[in-house]
Parts: structure tokens; C-alpha cells; sequence
């Protein structure tokens, strides 16, 4: 796989820009780190309405997933359902329930070599279920309110202490890391016993530098906000030198103590948040299964509400995420280096496997939450936790810190994990604020403790619902690939996964049905027309921005100079480059063999054929969700 250029640094490049500008992200003051526990982008959020999907060699899309006669003689394969679909006290006993494991071995085998199709099989049924707005509002509406990333992914197939480790660290030390052997690893599982396992791997503690080290060289004020119930979240404690650090060092200080949430939230009442704050949230709202949603809902809410009530919430970027997916299925394949990549791959020290790739592996919710991601907008590009090391880098960079850049990250990681810097429109802040619902309550006991799972535990017996075998009679039931109709503005470098609609001064790009070839029409206001609908495909490079694109109103290709070539002709289609702008500005779109570019005027009038000099600005393009 070809070396590319950052997408935020080579879009600079075009403009002849150079690299973003130090004014635009000095403008942040304060960067805030979130992250939960266990959830993946099926099981909330994103909904299955994806023209992309993997069809295997059996014939059998992702969606369908395979069932071994011992689980069900009714059917041979699982759709993704709904979890609550049986009503009644079930959307409640849901909330309490746990899917599968998330552990190394049953991760790698749902995975099977790239197949994706082994979560019923290999990990649960209820690994392939999944819950609905009403199961989580507010996580919805954080969502919906800014900037969502769908393809950001864990960085380790595997539990939750290596991805927090990546997360502070950029590397869990697989062979060819930036580490040496000595240094602790393969760290593949959540191993807090000092030595090795019996395989040799998971050596602790890990002795390697972490982001942390690296911003308290460089002056950085930065704080770790923990309760003493953190869960066992907090990543910096399995790292030698934090464990070792004198009670009064500073990296005891803000790494170690149990300073306590509310800090944070006072802390940001004040303005006096420092530039880097890490949040670890306490057990019973962590997500993790059995622990509620709902529950995680509301500490995000709070979270949220801290942050922008603040009076720096002007200068503030707020980051969300989850550490792995805990048993819960994702149908997108992981995107990943090829093999035997250094720091990459690795002869399964387990032996179950042959040679497997550790990570990126499946996607997580991830969301940001500032003035510069307001608005309902879906960030397209490939990211995963050390995407957000990538982006703090950069902006501590543009700040003026030196030797802030980690040498311990895996260096596939830092060429082809996005930055995140494209999620922002820089140049457009907005300072208005989403109606978020009400995140309700949480229990408590007499002393004030939070109980978690144990009373809806106590409510229900039975909290894993009736696996739906042979009860799902199309892959259109409302229960099965169910998704909500709407749109999103997309932001970043594009990826595959979604239908898309391409406007541009009050017109789109269309298919005419009874034409051959490419008109403009007038966008509709909600971007449903399907006749504006298009889907694109990855090439030979996924990371080339150069795709085939087809109509989904009727399969067509988009050939040579904008003729509409017949479904059975995808061959011949034409290669469209995009490019991300940036700043608002949108995407260009540019035929590879002749590079002119597919443009509509100012008029509303499209022009396939003669301009060949790049537009000043390009479509707003939306990823769109429509039953018809």
C-alpha cells in the first residue's frame, strides 16, 4: 500500500496553502478526551443502510452471518435485529444485557480471516443485535447535534487495556514497534499480574513513553480526572513509570490521583480546564455490558453540558469514543496494513490463528463536540484512537509546543490514520447549541452510590431476549436492517458505506432516468430525490480518493465525459477523483483520464466536458438514508 500524504496536509498542498493554519487551531484552547466502554457503530447510531457491503465467496453478504445447526435448524444464516423487538419489559431488560466477549480469540475468530461473518458462530447471536433511538437518546443527539466519525475504529481487536494503551501510547508493542522486547507486551489482553504469561506475551508493566510523558517534557497542562471507582479504566496506572512516580511528581499528580469528576465539571465552570484533559468515568456508567446505555447517556450528558456551559466552551474541542466493542458485531471489515507489516502483524502467539493483523479493527461511536463540528455531519475519513494522539500533536504543534511528537507510535498508524483536523471547519465556527433530551436518572443507593446494573439485574431473570431463528422473513423487516431516514453532511476525505448526493449552487448532480447522461436538476430540500442518489467504489487503492460511481436508481455507471453506461458495464465506468477542500468549501470531483472536472456553474448548469482548471469551491455532499 502506497505512503499518502495526510488528507488535511495534502488538500493544504492543492490549495497552495501550505499546512493549516496555526491561527485556526490556536483558536482551540482546551482539548477534552472521553472515552467509554464496549460498544461498536452496528450496535448503535449508524443503521444498516450501507450499498457497500462485503459480499463473501459463499454468496452470503456481511449482513448474513452464519449459524451452525447446534444453534438453530430453521435458517443457516442471522440478520442484524433489534433487541428490544419483542416490546414490553424487554426495551427495558436490554439495557442490562451482555452480548459476547471481547476478548483476543473470540474477536479474531468473528473476524475469520477477513470474512466478518462468525459473530453468531464464533462470539453470540446477540453479538449481531442492536437498539434503537429510544434505547439511547442521548447519545443520538450528541451525535446528531456535531460531528460523528463512522469509520473510526478501535486500534486493537481485542479487549479494552490494549486499545486505552494505544489510545496514550500509540502502540501495544507488537513485533517491529517502535519498542523493544524488554519494554513489555505483546499487550493483547487486560494482564495487570507483573511478568509474562505463559505464551510470553503480555509482559507488565509497559515501560515504553507514553503522550502524556511526552506533553509534561514540552510544559503541556494536562490533568487526568478520575474518581477512586474509575473501573480500571485509566491506562497511565499499567505504565511502569507512573506506578513508580514519587507520591508528589507531577506525573502522580495528573495521572494518578483521584482528583474526582467534579473537578472537571468545576474546573470547566471556571475556564480553568487544562489544555489537555483525560476523563475516566466511573464503572456503572461505563457502558460496559451489563452496565446501561442509558446510564452512559447520562455521563456523557453531563460531560457535554460541563463543556459547553463553560465560558471557554468558544475554544473548546470535546472528543468521545469507546474503547472496543465488546462483543457487539460491526459489519464494516476493518481496514488494515498489509501484511506483515511492521508493528502490524504477528504470528498469533496463541496458536489458533495463522499470521493476523492486531488491529485497526472494528468501529466504535466516536463523536467531537465543539463550535467548529456543530451540525448534523459525518466524518468519512479512517481514524482510529491514535487518530486523537494525531490530532493533539497537531494542534499543540500550532500552538508552539516543540517535541511533542510521540516516537513510540507504529508508524503505519501515524501515515494512514486520519488526524481528525478535516472534522473541523476551522474557518466556520458555530457557537449556537443542540436541545439535547433529558438523560433522566441514575440509581443510587442509601449512601449515594451509584447501583449500575443491579436493579434492572434484579428486575428481570432473563435479560437476553429470544434470538429471532427463522422469524426474519426479508432483510427489509423493520426489525432487521433497520435504519432512520434522514441526511448528514459529510466531512473529510471519502470513504465507501453510504448513498451520497452531490449540490452545488442550488443544483445536484442527477441521473435523468430516460437520458444517457449525466443533467443537473434542483436539489430537493431533504435530498431524497433517488434520481440524485449515487454510490462509490473503492478502485485498486482504497486510499487513491479515486472511485467508480453509480446511480441507485437504477445501477448505472458514470462513464467517460458523464454518459450513463448500462449496470452490466461497470468495467468501463469512469475513474472520479475527489478532493476534500476544507474550510467549507466542499468537494471536487475530476475525471481521471481526460481531468476535466464535473462542475454546475453558478446558473444551476452542469459541465462534464471542457473545464479543466480546479474550481474555487465544490458540492456540499450529503450521505442520505431513504426508503425510497
Amino acid at each position: 500500500m502506497a505512503f499518502k500524504l495526510p488528507a488535511s496536509i495534502a488538500v493544504a498542498i492543492a490549495l497552495g496553502t501550505g499546512l493549516v493554519s496555526g491561527g485556526s487551531l490556536k483558536d482551540i484552547e482546551h482539548v477534552v478526551i472521553f472515552m467509554q466502554e464496549n460498544r461498536s457503530w452496528d450496535t448503535a447510531l449508524r443503521g444498516f443502510n450501507d450499498p457497500n457491503v462485503q459480499v463473501n465467496p459463499d454468496g452470503n453478504s456481511v449482513w448474513n452471518q452464519l449459524v451452525e445447526p447446534a444453534q438453530s435448524n430453521k435458517i443457516k444464516t442471522l440478520l442484524p435485529w433489534y433487541l428490544g423487538y419483542q416490546g414490553g419489559d424487554w426495551n427495558d431488560a436490554i439495557q442490562c444485557m451482555s452480548a459476547g466477549s471481547n476478548s483476543y480469540e473470540e474477536n479474531q475468530q468473528s473476524l475469520n480471516y477477513g470474512l466478518n461473518n462468525h459473530w453468531v458462530t464464533n462470539n453470540t447471536p446477540w453479538s449481531w443485535g442492536y437498539l434503537k433511538r429510544q434505547d439511547i437518546p442521548v447519545q443520538f443527539a450528541i451525535a446528531e447535534g456535531w460531528t460523528s466519525g463512522d469509520m473510526y475504529q478501535e486500534s486493537q481487536i481485542t479487549a479494552t487495556n490494549p486499545n486505552r494503551v494505544t489510545l496514550v501510547s500509540g502502540s501495544i508493542n507488537v513485533p517491529g514497534s517502535p519498542q523493544s522486547k524488554d519494554q513489555g507486551g505483546v499487550y493483547i489482553d487486560n494482564n495487570e499480574v507483573p511478568g509474562c504469561d505463559d505464551n510470553g506475551i503480555n509482559c507488565y508493566p509497559l515501560k515504553w513513553k507514553t503522550v502524556y510523558d511526552f506533553y509534561e517534557e514540552a510544559g503541556v497542562s494536562w490533568q487526568l480526572y478520575q474518581d477512586t471507582n474509575n473501573f480500571d479504566d485509566n491506562p497511565l496506572a499499567w505504565f511502569d513509570q507512573f506506578q513508580t512516580a514519587p507520591q508528589n511528581s507531577s506525573l502522580a499528580k495528573k495521572g494518578m490521583s483521584f482528583v474526582g469528576l467534579d473537578s472537571f465539571y468545576q474546573a470547566a465552570a471556571n475556564g480553568t480546564l487544562p489544555e489537555v484533559s483525560f476523563i475516566v468515568g466511573p464503572a456503572e456508567l461505563s457502558e460496559h455490558p451489563p452496565y446501561m446505555p442509558k446510564d452512559g447517556g447520562w455521563l456523557q450528558k453531563k460531560v457535554v453540558d460541563a463543556v459547553t456551559s463553560s465560558p471557554k466552551y468558544n475554544s473548546t474541542l470535546l472528543m468521545i469514543s469507546y474503547d472496543e466493542t465488546g462483543g457487539f458485531g460491526d459489519h464494516v471489515t476493518p481496514f488494515h496494513s498489509p501484511k506483515d507489516t511492521p508493528g502490524e502483524w504477528m504470528q498469533d502467539p496463541l496458536g489458533m490463528f495463522t499470521d493476523i493483523f492486531t488491529g485497526p479493527g472494528f468501529r466504535v461511536p466516536f463523536y467531537m463536540i465543539s463550535p467548529w463540528t456543530r451540525g448534523n455531519r459525518v466524518f468519512t475519513e479512517r481514524a482510529d484512537h491514535n487518530s486523537q494522539i494525531l490530532f493533539v500533536e497537531e494542534w499543540l504543534t500550532a500552538r508552539g509546543y516543540e517535541n511533542i511528537t510521540t516516537d513510540q507510535m507504529v508508524e503505519w498508524r501515524r501515515k494512514h490514520m486520519s488526524n481528525l483536523v478535516n472534522a473541523l471547519d476551522l474557518h466556520n465556527p458555530d457557537y449556537s447549541l443542540p436541545s439535547l433530551p433529558d438523560a433522566g436518572t441514575v440509581d443510587t443507593n442509601a449512601k449515594g452510590e451509584y447501583t449500575g446494573t443491579s436493579n434492572c439485574q434484579a428486575r428481570y431473570k432473563q435479560t437476553r431476549p429470544d434470538v429471532p431463528y427463522g422469524e426474519q422473513s426479508n432483510a427489509t423487516d423493520v426489525n432487521t436492517l433497520w435504519f432512520e431516514e434522514g441526511f448528514k453532511e459529510v466531512v473529510g476525505y471519502l470513504t465507501e458505506g453510504r448513498y451520497l448526493t452531490f449540490e452545488k449552487n442550488g443544483a445536484a448532480l442527477t441521473n435523468p432516468a430516460r437520458g444517457n447522461s449525466l443533467v443537473s436538476s434542483p436539489a430537493s430540500p431533504q435530498h431524497n430525490n433517488k434520481a440524485q442518489r449515487w454510490v462509490i467504489h473503492y478502485n485498486n487503492d482504497e486510499e487513491s480518493q479515486t472511485f467508480t460511481v453509480s446511480s441507485a436508481l437504477d445501477g448505472r455507471w458514470v462513464g467517460p465525459d458523464g454518459v450513463l453506461l448500462p449496470k452490466s458495464h461497470s468495467a468501463k465506468a469512469a475513474q472520479v477523483h475527489f478532493t476534500f477542500l476544507g474550510g467549507g468549501l466542499g468537494y471536487t470531483m475530476q475525471f481521471v483520464e481526460k481531468g476535466q472536472y464535473i462542475d454546475i456553474d453558478k446558473h444551476g448548469h452542469l459541465d462534464t466536458e471542457t473545464r479543466k482548471t480546479r474550481p474555487a469551491s465544490g458540492y456540499q455532499v450529503f450521505s442520505v438514508s431513504f426508503r425510497n
